[in-house]
């Protein structure tokens, strides 16, 4: 059955709305349209779920702007080979856009209510290369190192040493770094042999990326 004409034109305006503000990379804008977001965002928000900001989802956290998901999943520039690792699950939206475009995704999530929510929409939409692993993201996933691509979706003071060991040579990194409740840099990491090529990207406001895994939710 065809979506109802009004969410078709809605589906039609987001689509348009990333290229109208620079996302270029035809994989990127396909996984976008593939990836269902209103099935991401809570009941309540289901009328906002295309509109271009972040909304609120439970434990205190947000699922980002669809702007910032595509902007940032271009910048990671995923091959169809690569393994990711995802820092920060949260509503599972990230991840689902990086299951379209990589071989396997690696998703971490402190808050076991985020990621068990997370699992049942992969299974529910049958996303099959995705792992959602419960722990401290700033410890990465280390046994299942190196990862092709790392990104983070919670801004970090401080880059994460234990990410940058995982990270494949050669890979890229992107995270948000700057002081929580202040101005952050979207930045892109590149592990070169001379040691990490940094390259800021834009400004951005994400939920801060806490150690440890949550003791409760």
């Amino acid at each position: 059955m065809p979506p109802p004409a009004d969410e078709s034109v809605e589906r039609m305006e987001f689509m348009l709305s990333l290229r109208r503000r620079g996302i270029s990379d035809q994989l990127v804008l396909r996984a976008m349209d593939e990836v269902p977001r209103e099935h991401f965002v809570e009941r309540a928000q289901a009328d906002a779920a295309y509109a271009d900001h972040a909304l609120p989802i439970c434990c205190g956290q947000t699922i980002s702007q669809p702007y910032v998901v595509a902007y940032m999943t271009e910048q990671l520039a995923v091959k169809p080979q690569h393994r990711v690792l995802e820092i920060g699950t949260g509503s599972g939206y990230q991840a689902a856009v990086l299951s379209r475009l990589a071989r396997e995704v690696i998703s971490i999530e402190r808050y076991r209510t985020l990621a068990e929510i997370a699992r049942i929409r992969f299974k529910t939409l049958g996303y099959q290369n995705i792992e959602v692993v419960v722990g401290d993201g700033f410890k990465g996933v280390p046994e299942r190192a190196p990862y092709d691509r790392i990104i983070v979706t919670a801004a970090a003071e401080a880059i994460p040493d234990a990410l940058v060991a995982q990270l494949a040579d050669g890979g890229t990194m992107i995270l948000p770094l700057g002081p929580h409740g202040g101005a952050q840099d979207l930045v892109k990491l590149t592990k070169t042999k001379e040691g990490l090529k940094r390259d800021n990207l834009i400004a951005v406001r994400f939920v801060p990326l806490l150690p440890g895994q949550a003791r409760e939710l």
